[in-house]
């Protein structure tokens, strides 16, 4: 593509050198330029990609797109106001504008983003509708599946992701969208059709200055879609949940609002639900008629789930019949209250819970449950919000029989500490620290008897630890499976 034609998108405030060159890609990180490419200089959290400008040029870089006013004089130099947002805009008009050409669905919310995305992905899918997936646990392009570095990608490596599914034959793209993300603006220049909010509660806060800010981040989705000014973009929202009540209020008068709940106000609403350990079953209430959803997912909060789905469904225009007898066949969501295999008489589940309300909504679908006794294994992230971890002591205390409070992913900080932080919240001794998480898992195991459930949260479908200097892999549902087979003389005098 010609320079010209690739920044003439950007609010320029300065050029200098030869505009007329042959860009063959566009890059933000200088370790991947190649010869004929144009590196655009991001500020980030570590590092600030203008002091690699001249790493660049000598690996080929003929453009350089920054926001300082002297960038190289080896390069074509392009000064802009805001690199991120050139990054933005590079990245659609290089990759040939891919959102325009899929219905784009957003979800964003602080839990239940990625079930509900794999719930609309299924029920899509099901409907002969080709979908692709961005999110947590994986990317998903035709029948390509990719690791998830994060939830939601730079954005021009998500605008390549989206071209990719365009020529895999993708209808559709459902992507969770971050607070993070819609705060650097990494979901800028993609034009999502329909836009879904899950819940909001107490997390990130080491990012974002307090919930006002988080939820402010949240909104900007659901403002994308306003501001694009066509009468086809829906919104679908939680509104039991007080922020998504605030969003119903603030762009109702713009948007088609589908909204679900339990309440009697909701569109798609929820009632007479049946928790098991195979599934949940509740009567739905949509347009005027009944139906009994059948879920081979366990707790209240896939309820919740799954009616954003459903509802998305139907603002996609999905037959809801059809899509509530889909639902009976939905994917194990990997780490999402998902069972470990064994032949034992005590159920071993590993969830993502890795906030007070996530984990408080667990524990409460496995009391549920009704077992014997509830034994919990979960610790907290380093580097993260801290006030949320005495919190998730205090639930744990409250709830579980037992807990086994563990390393998570520690990171920069000391596991010792992070411990301590959580152990503020119990009040009585019902639990002990056990730094090693592979041990804790252990330990929780053996201690299992009939009718017990185990549960392992925090990291769900992840497949490392992160420590101060490196990463380890690490698989709480691996861990759990050979902690299973490695006591069976326990397991067996328990009465398995």
């Amino acid at each position: 593509m010609q320079l010209p034609e690739l920044i003439r998108p950007l609010s320029v405030k300065s050029i200098q050198g030869s505009v007329d060159r042959e860009i063959t890609g566009v890059r933000y990180d200088s370790r991947r330029v190649n010869p004929g490419n144009l590196f655009v200089a991001v500020r980030g959290g570590a590092f600030d990609g203008h002091s690699f400008i001249e790493q660049a040029v000598d690996k080929g870089a003929v453009a350089v797109v920054g926001e300082q006013a002297a960038l190289s004089k080896r390069a074509t130099a392009i000064v802009v106001e805001d690199s991120r947002a050139a990054l933005a805009q590079l990245g659609a008009t290089f990759f040939g504008y891919p959102s325009r050409k899929l219905k784009m669905i957003g979800v964003t919310g602080t839990n239940g983003k990625s079930t509900t995305t794999f719930l609309i992905k299924h029920l899509l899918e099901r409907a002969n509708q080709p979908t692709g997936l961005v999110g947590t646990v994986q990317y998903e392009i035709g029948e390509r599946l990719l690791p998830a570095p994060r939830t939601t990608p730079e954005s021009l490596d998500l605008q390549e992701l989206l071209s990719q599914c365009v020529e895999a034959g993708c209808r559709n793209v459902v992507i969770e969208v971050s607070s993070h993300a819609l705060s650097q603006g990494r979901a800028n220049e993609i034009e999502f059709a329909i836009g879904v909010f899950t819940n909001l509660t107490r997390d990130h806060l080491d990012f974002h200055r307090g919930m006002k800010d988080y939820f402010e981040a949240k909104a900007r989705l659901f403002e994308s879609l306003r501001q694009t000014g066509t009468k086809d973009r829906k919104a679908v929202i939680n509104i039991d949940d007080p922020y998504g009540q605030q969003l119903v209020g603030r762009f109702g008068r713009d948007l088609s609002i589908i909204t679900y709940g339990m309440g009697a106000r909701a569109d798609f609403r929820a009632s007479d639900f049946k928790v098991e350990m195979n599934g949940t079953s509740y009567r739905l209430d949509a347009n005027d008629k009944s139906y009994l959803v059948r879920l081979p997912l366990i707790g209240r909060f896939n309820i919740y789930n799954s009616l954003a789905a459903l509802a998305t469904a139907r603002a996609v225009g999905l037959d809801i019949r059809n899509a509530v007898l889909a639902l009976a066949k939905a994917p194990q969501i990997p780490g999402r209250l998902e069972a470990v295999p064994a032949k034992r008489k005590f159920q071993v589940f590993v969830d993502y819970a890795h906030t007070d309300d996530a984990l408080l909504n667990v524990v409460k679908t496995c009391r549920d449950l009704n077992p014997s006794r509830l034994i919990l294994v979960f610790g907290c992230g380093g580097d993260r919000d801290r006030t949320k971890r005495p919190l998730m002591g205090a639930i744990a205390d409250q709830y579980a029989n037992y807990a086994f409070i563990t390393s998570d992913n520690p990171r920069k900080e000391d596991p010792e500490e992070i411990l301590r932080d959580v152990e503020a919240g119990f009040q009585h001794k019902n639990y002990e620290k056990v730094v090693d998480r592979k041990a804790a898992i252990a330990r929780a195991i053996a201690m299992a008897q009939p009718r017990d459930i185990v549960l392992i949260a925090g990291k769900g479908h992840e497949k490392y630890q992160e420590f101060s200097d490196h990463t380890v892999p690490f698989d709480d549902v691996e861990v759990a499976g050979r902690a299973l087979e490695e006591h069976p003389v326990e397991l067996s005098r328990h009465g398995s």
